[in-house]
């Protein structure tokens, strides 16, 4: 049985992806995983309430708190270590992750992205900036892509991805609605294969086992 996964979860919001994760773990079907921490750089986001409503320790940990850049990702290591995370699910957090945590969490830190990458992806490819994105190049067909993160944005390999049509009535509000469910679907199964050891390390690529 692979090592449990010791999940601290960063998000930005509302946390919705956060909520799909935790309640695919409280059903059963995501096994061998937990959240124990979850961050974020908001005071008021949602997902930090949630936290707490379901008994998960729950920080604000934000820039605005410390003297440096270095103290801030201190803190956030620190943190991390404190309640045993070993995997780092990013939901709408909307901050670059620092490399040192990159590096401490190689190939543990994964991120959803409403698009199908390598397609629109990238700095300032976020929320409905993407999803306009997608309308603007007069895609057919959109979705969203669970990955890897490594030290640039949105560049890491792909664990799974899944479409969904970009119809021509379509706005960027309309499409991100459809990507949405899509995401709530995909993080879920890609947390349950790293949770089962299906995705592995294999001549420096991620490949995922069937």
């Amino acid at each position: 049985m692979p090592e449990i996964l010791n999940i601290s979860v960063f998000a930005s919001g509302r946390g919705s992806n956060f909520r799909a994760i935790l309640e695919s773990i409280k059903s059963g079907r995501i096994k061998n995983a937990r959240i124990v921490l979850v961050i974020s750089n908001n005071s008021q986001a949602g997902a930090l309430q949630t936290a707490r409503e379901n008994g998960i320790p729950a920080l604000h940990i934000s820039r605005m708190q410390f003297p440096s850049d270095d103290d801030l990702t201190t803190s956030i290591i620190d943190a991390l270590e404190k309640h045993h995370a070993n995997f780092i699910a990013l939901a709408g957090y909307m901050k670059m992750i620092d490399p040192r945590i990159i590096g401490k969490f190689r190939n543990r830190i994964v991120n959803i992205h409403p698009a199908l990458l390598p397609k629109h992806g990238g700095a300032g490819m976020y929320g409905i900036h993407v999803h306009e994105a997608v309308i603007a190049a007069g895609e057919r067909e959109s979705g969203a892509s669970v990955h890897v993160v490594d030290e640039e944005y949105d560049h890491g390999s792909v664990v799974l991805q899944k479409k969904v049509s970009v119809d021509p009535g379509d706005t960027a509000e309309s499409l991100a609605e459809k990507v949405l469910k899509v995401e709530h679907e995909i993080y879920p199964e890609a947390i349950r294969l790293f949770a089962e050891g299906k995705v592995v390390l294999k001549n420096g690529k991620i490949e995922v086992l069937k």
